[in-house]
């Protein structure tokens, strides 16, 4: 005789089952599932014993209702595929996870006022408990800025101009760290090829390149300007290999980096015998370029983490409205940089 399948109208077990099975109350198996630490080891064994013979899972909008917490995050993000944002999401969803909670997201195709406010409200609609807003462009820090919620937000990655609770990657540091490898190397300026000018990154970037260059006295060149792409940053290369006498380049991220060692090869400029170039992310394929390339790392678990530490202690009361935290990038040596070159060579 075979076994009988419980059909789509079965009814789901509750808790009142959980509890008869075990042999406990509903308040003992409501503890359990909560994690209480007041129960004794063999009545929680009962008691997980009972749920997974069940198959129960608990109902977590009445959870929600009860308790008045969803355990739900929101994170607003613009859809980007590029790897900064990308990375900052990912990071931020990790966080999460381990800390207990769910994450739903919104991805926009720009963070405008209007837009954001929808997204905003349409999370809080959902339950959740508080929003991170990634918003690495001028544009969406203005927009987070405007924000009317009664959860609380967070941004990420939005430099030192956010007004509101922030946490980001200290880009000028990691730029001056980068421009300043260059010149312990005996390169008496450092070329620069920045991101898109309405990124926030993009202008930290440069700012600490031009910092590093200011504090030894060294002559500022022209910026050249891409668009985060390696296609950009070959269109850049392919004129950056006309000029003799750049021997050191720092690039604002590793996709253009990608693009001007291409069109340097092209030009028969050597890397690092002729220039000496610097990227910044430690994208996954950097340490595989010819030559593998030195970099500046971003630690966007660390990001993540600190951005969920802000939004909890932000719904706990805990921090001011004008927190903001930095996480230091790392520089990472590879085989694209080395000594100038001696001028009778």
């Amino acid at each position: 005789m075979g076994t009988e399948t419980a059909g789509p109208d079965a009814r789901q077990p509750v808790m009142a089952d959980v509890a008869k099975l075990a042999g406990v109350s509903h308040q003992t198996v409501s503890r359990v599932l909560n994690g209480a630490p007041h129960v004794r080891p063999g009545t929680r064994k009962r008691v997980l014993a009972a749920i997974r013979e069940l198959d129960y899972r608990p109902n977590s909008a009445a959870r929600a209702l009860a308790t008045r917490r969803s355990q739900t995050l929101g994170v607003v993000s613009f859809g980007s595929t590029l790897y900064g944002p990308a990375s900052m999401l990912d990071g931020i969803e990790r966080a999460a996870r381990s800390a207990g909670y769910f994450v739903s997201v919104a991805s926009l195709r720009s963070l405008d006022s209007r837009s954001l406010q929808e997204a905003v409200d349409r999370l809080r609609d959902q339950g959740v408990e508080g929003v991170a807003v990634i918003a690495p462009q001028t544009s969406a820090v203005s927009a987070v800025t405007k924000l009317s919620s009664s959860v609380p937000i967070v941004a990420v990655g939005s430099g030192t101009r956010s007004s509101i609770p922030m946490v980001s990657v200290d880009n000028r540091a990691g730029a001056e760290a980068a421009t300043r490898q260059l010149l312990d190397l005996g390169h008496l300026t450092v070329h620069h090829l920045a991101g898109p000018s309405g990124w926030l990154e993009s202008q930290d970037r440069q700012q600490g390149w031009q910092r590093a260059l200011e504090s030894v006295g060294a002559r500022t060149p022209v910026v050249e300007t891409g668009d985060w792409s390696a296609r950009s940053g070959y269109e850049a290369g392919q004129r950056i290999a006309r000029l003799p006498e750049v021997t050191a380049v720092f690039c604002a991220n590793d996709h253009m980096a990608l693009g001007l060692l291409r069109a340097l090869h092209e030009a028969g400029r050597a890397v690092p015998g002729d220039i000496s170039v610097v990227g910044f992310d430690d994208i996954p394929e950097a340490a595989y370029f010819t030559p593998p390339l030195t970099t500046v790392r971003q630690d966007f678990g660390e990001l993540g983490r600190r951005a969920l530490e802000l939004l909890v202690a932000e719904l706990s009361g805990s921090p001011h409205p004008g927190t903001r935290v930095r996480i230091a990038p790392e520089m990472v040596l590879r085989r694209s940089t080395g000594p100038a070159l001696r001028p009778d060579r």
